[in-house]
């Protein structure tokens, strides 16, 4: 059986998330793409929720996890250091993302 691919993008504020152990910056998947990725993939989430993609920001691609978030009613990305560094992104820009979803 082969692999199912699905594509989106998007564009989103970066926004920040103080830890006790650090911070996180994070993007939200608008409510209505949130809904149609759990509706499409929510049955094959693993751990936390999270969905396995590949996302594309800028010239920069990796491998994450979306994550649900219950009070957006979506999903979020983590952004990673080494992303946020390649691509020049800090807390409150708008940034173009696009992420595939293999299942």
């Amino acid at each position: 059986m082969m692999d199912q691919r699905i594509s989106f993008e998007f564009e989103n504020k970066v926004w920040l998330y103080n830890a006790e152990n650090g911070s996180w910056h994070f993007i939200t998947l608008p409510e209505s793409l949130g809904k149609e990725i759990k509706e499409i993939c929510g049955h094959t989430s693993k751990g936390w929720g999270s969905i396995p993609v590949d996302v594309s920001v800028g010239e920069t691609q990796w491998e994450t996890s979306i994550f649900p978030d219950k009070k957006e009613n979506s999903y979020v990305l983590p952004l990673k250091a080494s992303v946020r560094k390649a691509e020049n992104i800090s807390d409150g820009n708008t940034i173009h993302v696009s992420i595939t979803i293999k299942f």
